[in-house]
């Protein structure tokens, strides 16, 4: 059997996500596929902050910045529940960049992107103000600044969610194997990784979005060559308990100048990165060696009164980023920028995507489909800059009003498990609770705030299968689940 549709996405990460979204509600029918979860790879292991990219500005990417800033504050608009804004504080430290630089950096960041939504940069006196409470006193001043945090797995889930149900099918744990061009259409060949089963789809045009693997399917699947390249560069982060009061997140300068973000996470710990390292082995084999880990305590240990030591790293994680091989030598200076690779030679157009970076998926989505219109010219118009995610239409964006009106639907529900569920799922909350009527009419329950209702509710609509899948992409229970508990969960998942 073939299934013919209007274009083919491989990948289903941010990127593919978005790229099947915008394309859906364009009116194009759409396979996405992906060859194992969905975020499995670089996006689920970011550092989780929507930003406009502070230190691309030394390297002159105003563009980037400006784009970033400005989808920023459309992404926070857009899912409110798993996009918020967050505050930074910057302890300056004299001997690598003068003070009147970096307030010259933060006023352009404060400007470029049009910012309405949050707070400008102020000046923080370190020795007075209760943001310096856990600084070294040698560091005597700072600044702070807004991003914004998001939980990225939970992104590209969304993104897909909004696909299908525009019309786009979603096939994930689904590899392509091989892809030809036979009477102006793409012959493509999927195969179910689970099961090993084959079907055709033959599409009028394919996107490439695989990330990391972009230039082996362009070579290996395709059999075709790019003048374009990814850098592979491996970003580790590890996690520990917070260890400051406050809802702040720091950006320390380390003495290479890269700088580090200490950030809260998870309510009770801290989430600490990143590394820039090139990489050059599998990427499904990446992972934080101990020299990164002790690179980032030493960060850390830099600034900080609290001083870290290994025991106190509860996880760690490391994705690779594939960028835009730009030809820069330093992983740091290598752009986030995003280039497309339009190739029209064999009679069907092939659309290759590589680097970007998370916060700007959404218009890289867009820029994509405009690269495409010529092969679709019935498609509609750029949408999404408009359109919130599933979960996201909440009323005024008023974070706590949804919460308010979950509890005061169902009383029953502890306060920390309507926030559990009115941050993941937002608007869509009451889907999980309903037909409940008290606590243990949500089945199960396998840790702190995980009931058998999520886990259902995500493997019947957010392609969950295994127990990875939900304790840490779709959720982060696993963080704070016992080693029991995740196995217990493991288990009732197996004897489904």
């Amino acid at each position: 059997m073939t299934d013919t549709v209007d274009l083919l996405v491989i990948g289903g990460g941010v990127n593919g996500a978005g790229i099947a979204r915008d394309a859906a509600g364009r009116g194009l029918s759409v396979v996405c596929c992906e060859k194992d979860d969905l975020a499995e790879g670089t996006s689920s292991r970011s550092g989780k902050l929507v930003h406009g990219g502070l230190r691309y500005l030394e390297y002159f990417e105003f563009r980037l910045v400006r784009e970033a800033l400005i989808e920023r504050e459309v992404l926070l608009r857009a899912a409110p529940h798993i996009v918020w804004p967050m505050r930074f504080v910057l302890p300056h430290s004299p001997e690598f960049r003068p003070a009147w630089l970096v307030r010259l950096g933060l006023f352009l960041y404060d400007h470029l992107g049009g910012r309405k939504l949050l707070p400008p940069t102020r000046d923080i006196d370190l020795t007075r103000d209760p943001e310096g409470a856990p600084i070294k006193p040698q560091y005597r001043k700072a600044f702070e600044y807004s991003d914004c945090w998001v939980d990225d797995a939970r992104l590209v889930a969304l993104n897909a969610l909004d696909a299908k149900e525009r019309g786009a099918s979603i096939l994930t744990r689904t590899a392509l194997v091989s892809a030809r061009v036979e009477n102006g259409r793409w012959l493509c060949e999927l195969e179910d990784r689970r099961n090993g089963a084959r079907r055709t789809v033959q599409a009028r045009a394919v996107v490439n979005a695989s990330g990391p693997w972009v230039n082996d399917v362009i070579g290996r699947v395709m059999g075709a060559n790019s003048r374009r390249s990814v850098r592979l560069v491996k970003g580790s982060h590890i996690i520990t308990a917070k260890f400051w009061d406050g809802p702040q997140a720091f950006l320390v300068q380390n003495h290479d100048k890269r700088v580090i973000f200490v950030n809260p996470y998870e309510g009770d710990k801290a989430l600490i990165g990143t590394t820039d390292i090139p990489f050059s082995g599998r990427a499904e084999d990446v992972a934080a060696d101990e020299e990164e880990i002790d690179y980032l305590i030493a960060a850390v240990n830099r600034y900080f009164k609290h001083q870290l030591q290994r025991n106190d790293v509860l996880e760690t994680y490391s994705g690779v980023r594939p960028l835009f091989d730009d030809g820069k030598g330093n992983p740091s200076a290598v752009t986030r920028d995003y280039v497309f690779d339009l190739d029209e030679a064999r009679g069907a157009p092939a659309l290759h995507v590589f680097g970007g970076k998370i916060t700007t998926f959404r218009k890289l989505a867009e820029h994509a489909l405009d690269r495409l219109k010529p092969f679709f010219p019935a498609m509609k118009p750029a949408w999404t800059a408009r359109g919130a995610l599933p979960g996201g239409d909440i009323p005024g964006a008023d974070f706590a009003a949804l919460v308010r009106g979950l509890k005061a639907r169902f009383p029953w529900l502890p306060a920390a498990l309507a926030e559990h569920y009115a941050r993941l799922y937002g608007t869509r909350a009451d889907r999980i609770v309903d037909g409940a009527t008290a606590l243990d009419g949500l089945g199960r329950a396998f840790g702190p705030q995980f009931y058998e209702a999520e886990a259902r509710y995500l493997i019947a609509y957010e392609w969950a299968e295994t127990a990875e899948d939900i304790l840490w992409r779709r959720t982060k229970h696993g963080l704070h689940m016992s080693e029991a508990e995740r196995r217990g969960f493991a288990d009732w998942l197996a004897a489904r």
